[in-house]
């Protein structure tokens, strides 16, 4: 284990509410110990007022040592590459001055291979949180590269274990510890749904939520989807809390095409929502609509139905609380007629430990012996060697 600091410095990158919510556990287990120091790097989406500046959201939660980096506006916010070459650009100047020893990027985000390129330039360990899974969009592909630059892989499962070891991946290197969010969606200190209700203001007794994404590989068509989708909604009787799509290529267009949901009385528009409010609200909803992984990750977890919509989740986990619709108003709104019923709790995704099994590892000598050199393993040839 290194010697060089009194502390090992663990930085975590953060770029979105989403991958905030599902770091905060390990961020603060990192931050609580005695043998770490906490560092956050926090950017995207977290910076900008017209998704509610949810930087805020890390200082009220007590972290220390934050540096805060605008890495868009609103003249580059949906150009991918931009963002990367702009958050490349910062987080290369900062971790050359504040040298961790640990990066820690989660996810598929553009600023999480924004953070595996510049730790694998600068010589500085990269541990990757929930590799492995499988997608649409391009997001699926921004989630390997990140695995190939990473040299700590945090994984939700077997599964996805199995498919960095497809990979090439280093055996030793893969650690199955569950999708930290979990241990927040099973916390005993999450809000009531009344607080809830009062902070976003929400006046209605039964809802669903609506999260839907642009699908960036399927520009053409965001606008006839979206379409699709706001018929649905109003042909619904139903009541709709109306979360804002991330920031990709696109998402304007989908809240113009949601504009006219605004202002009926059905409809509560929140353009974020903190982590745990999130999820109490989830887990009191009547179903999940959208094309949002929270449906497919989060949702079965609390027997919430989901309504998935389009490709955009293509190829990931199923259970029978996920309902597969194409983007057709007629579809959606049978499936929103024919929710599933008698639902019970899926755990695919954890149970709640996996900030301990984290610092199990952190704590450990294993990870810290790894070569910052990477090699490609042979999966057979790695199969032969732990079988000895």
């Amino acid at each position: 284990m290194p010697m060089a600091n009194p502390k090992l410095k663990i930085m975590f990158l953060t770029a979105t509410r989403a991958d905030f919510g599902k770091l905060k556990s390990l961020m603060r287990s990192v931050s609580d110990s005695e043998q770490f120091e906490c560092l956050v790097f926090a950017t995207g989406m977290h910076m900008l007022a017209r998704y509610g500046s949810t930087i805020q959201e890390i200082y009220k939660s007590g972290f220390q040592n934050v540096h805060p980096f605008i890495n868009q506006d609103s003249s580059v916010s949906s150009q991918m590459d931009l963002v990367l070459a702009n958050t490349v650009h910062g987080l290369g100047l900062h971790i050359r001055e504040s040298q961790p020893d640990l990066l820690v990027v989660h996810g598929d985000r553009v600023e999480a291979l924004a953070g595996a390129i510049v730790g694998a330039l600068n010589n500085v360990r990269v541990a990757h949180i929930e590799g492995g899974e499988v997608s649409g969009t391009v997001d699926e592909l921004l989630r390997h590269a990140v695995t190939k630059l990473s040299h700590i892989h945090f994984v939700a499962n077997e599964e996805a274990a199995q498919r960095l070891r497809q990979m090439g991946e280093d055996w030793k290197s893969i650690f199955s510890i569950g999708s930290p969010d979990t241990d927040i969606m099973f916390s005993a200190k999450l809000p009531d749904l009344e607080e809830v209700k009062r902070r976003y203001e929400i006046p209605f007794e039964r809802y669903g939520i609506v999260m839907y994404h642009p699908v960036t590989t399927e520009r053409a068509r965001i606008r006839a989807h979206a379409h699709e989708l706001a018929e649905a909604l109003l042909a619904s009787e139903g009541n709709f809390v109306v979360i804002h799509p991330n920031n990709d290529q696109g998402a304007e267009i989908i809240l113009e095409e949601l504009e006219r949901l605004r202002g009926l009385s059905r409809f509560r528009f929140i353009p974020s929502m903190r982590f745990e409010y999130f999820l109490v609200l989830m887990k009191h909803a009547t179903a999940m609509v959208g094309n949002s992984s929270a449906g497919v990750r989060e949702a079965p977890a609390y027997a919430v139905p989901t309504i998935n919509i389009g490709t955009r989740q293509n190829r990931r986990f199923q259970c029978s609380s996920i309902i597969d619709v194409e983007e057709d108003a007629a579809a959606i709104g049978r499936a929103l007629a024919n929710l599933p019923e008698g639902l019970i709790p899926v755990h695919h995704f954890g149970r709640g430990n996996c900030a301990q099994a984290f610092m199990q590892v952190l704590c450990g000598e294993e990870i810290w012996s790894l070569p910052t050199q990477k090699q490609f393993n042979d999966a057979s040839e790695m199969a032969t060697r732990y079988a000895k």
